[in-house]
């Protein structure tokens, strides 16, 4: 099939994202929340982005590609678009509902994608009518910059719908990787769970948030120490994954560490609100 319009639900740091990056590759984006000024702070963002990546010669600094996005806070918004990914809270029940309001408003023919961090595409996909349609579309963050997107297939989903996301991803610029329908998938189900041991080593004392990153960046290699990347992730989608992986698997080596599930207790989510492992400016 054809896809002009995506629709984009959730306007924060993945959905903002996401609508970036699919306006940049010539699609038109309708982006929705139910917050105005979430919004507001999606199209503020992403111009600050855009202006960036066209001043470091990445984008083409002749196109307005801000204008492609469309910003709504009504789903209604989403009648002609031919995709939609969704992009809000890593939570079923918001997820399920959120789809199951789409499958009123949108054509039969729309294909719905998730970019959920660890949910079974199965389950959302069975909460609809016609569930082939629905896939997983798990981009990495910050979407402009990382190249990755898991794709997974749920049990009923058509070989056509996956091969016109792969198209998509692939559009976007992206290195699209398909994987079964397992709880975390790949990347989350390695990559959090490192993190989470991270924040048992903090809670432990054996040494400093900023030590322990340390370590980890010139010791292993990585990028970003384990608890800047959980704060830049979101300490609340780091104890959801957590959650939904030991709820899965069964294995306590999946349990959450009891200071992370105190920390989105108390608010302090990361980068997001100011405070997390490290606190940040406005």
């Amino acid at each position: 099939m054809s896809i002009q319009i995506i629709g984009v639900i959730g306007a924060g740091q993945m959905g903002q994202g996401i609508a970036q990056v699919m306006a940049c590759a010539g699609y038109q984006v309708q982006l929705v929340d139910s917050s105005a000024s979430a919004l507001d702070k999606a199209v503020v963002s992403i111009r600050h982005s855009i202006d960036k990546l066209t001043s470091k010669g990445v984008l083409d600094a002749g196109n307005d590609y801000l204008a492609s996005i469309q910003c709504s806070t009504e789903l209604t918004s989403l009648a002609s678009a031919d995709l939609v990914i969704e992009a809000a809270t890593e939570s079923e029940k918001i997820k399920i509902a959120i789809f199951q309001e789409l499958a009123t408003v949108c054509q039969d023919s729309t294909l719905f994608a998730s970019n959920t961090s660890s949910l079974s595409i199965t389950r959302l996909a069975a909460s609809i009518p016609n569930p082939e349609r629905m896939i997983g579309m798990h981009f990495m963050n910050p979407v402009p910059l990382m190249e990755l997107v898991e794709i997974i297939d749920g049990l009923q989903t058509a070989v056509t719908t996956r091969d016109a996301i792969m198209e998509v991803a692939k559009n976007a610029g992206k290195i699209a990787i398909a994987v079964k329908d397992r709880a975390g998938f790949v990347l989350n189900r390695i990559l959090l769970p490192m993190i989470n041991e991270g924040i048992f080593v903090f809670e432990e004392g054996c040494a400093s948030a900023e030590q322990i990153d340390q370590i980890m960046v010139l010791g292993a290699g990585h990028p970003i120490g384990p608890l800047a990347l959980a704060d830049l992730i979101g300490l609340d989608t780091c104890l959801s994954i957590m959650d939904v992986l030991h709820t899965q698997f069964g294995d306590s080596k999946y349990r959450a560490a009891p200071l992370l599930r105190q920390m989105v207790d108390a608010g302090q989510l990361g980068k997001k609100v100011g405070q997390g492992f490290y606190q940040y400016g406005n």
